[in-house]
């Protein structure tokens, strides 16, 4: 992905999201606490509270990256699996698990066809990759899939505030301060798609309707400090 370029689409999307991430992934955790001044680590924790599940509960984390999500899990008392598209995300989780710091699974692969039977795990999990996948309702009919009645998904994502005064501080840090910082210390280029990217997410309330469309009830949607990132919650009906 090139600095400029339009947005990609269907198989060159994804060929573009995976060669991003294995290039940001030596310093993705330095810049989620610089870029989010440590309000990420506030947004993965009350996303694993609102699953709502006990402990020994297996959850799967889709786009896991370096293990955050499930670091998190693992400290709620869950069982994560981490699933990711990006092998070089999943080298930086790997030392982590080396380092003690971590004990979940990683597994190489697409949340669109995950290498589970149906009604297999209790909750799942994603942290801001809901733009990323090639096909969000396709992701959404997996969802379905492996999570059996009566499990809960909590899926994290981007937003923009509904103030209009905070809409324009956030564009501006979004769209100018972010690509600066990410080039300064990673990829540019990553970090220009980072902004842009916000225009594959289609709005809450379309995400909503194809989630319940595919049987989840329960819905809920919230808007996390101030409405820069948003929260989606949901539970699997029979």
């Amino acid at each position: 992905m090139t600095a400029g370029s339009a947005l990609p689409q269907g198989q060159a999307k994804a060929d573009a999201v995976r060669s991003m991430f294995d290039a940001i992934a030596p310093r993705y955790d330095l810049l989620n606490r610089l870029l989010t001044f440590g309000m990420d680590r506030r947004w993965r924790r009350r996303s694993v509270r609102e699953l709502g599940l006990p402990a020994g509960a297996q959850v799967f984390d889709l786009a896991c990256g370096t293990g955050d999500l499930c670091r998190d899990l693992e400290a709620a008392g869950l069982e994560p699996v981490g699933f990711d598209l990006s092998s070089g995300m999943l080298k930086a989780a790997q030392r982590r698990r080396e380092s003690g710091r971590l004990n979940a699974p990683m597994v190489l692969g697409d949340a669109l066809r995950l290498p589970v039977r149906a009604g297999s795990v209790d909750g799942i999990t994603c942290g801001f990759a809901l733009r990323n996948v090639v096909d969000l309702d396709g992701l959404f009919a997996e969802l379905a899939r492996v999570v059996r009645p009566g499990g809960r998904v909590s899926l994290l994502e981007v937003a923009e505030p509904p103030n209009p005064v905070l809409r324009f501080g956030h564009g501006l840090y979004f769209g100018r301060v972010i690509p600066l910082v990410g080039g300064l210390l990673s990829d540019r280029a990553a970090y220009e798609y980072l902004p842009k990217s916000v225009a594959y997410l289609p709005p809450a309330e379309e995400m909503l309707g194809l989630l319940a469309g595919h049987g989840f009830g329960g819905l809920d949607h919230a808007l996390l400090s101030g409405g820069i990132a948003q929260m989606i919650t949901a539970t699997r009906q029979d």
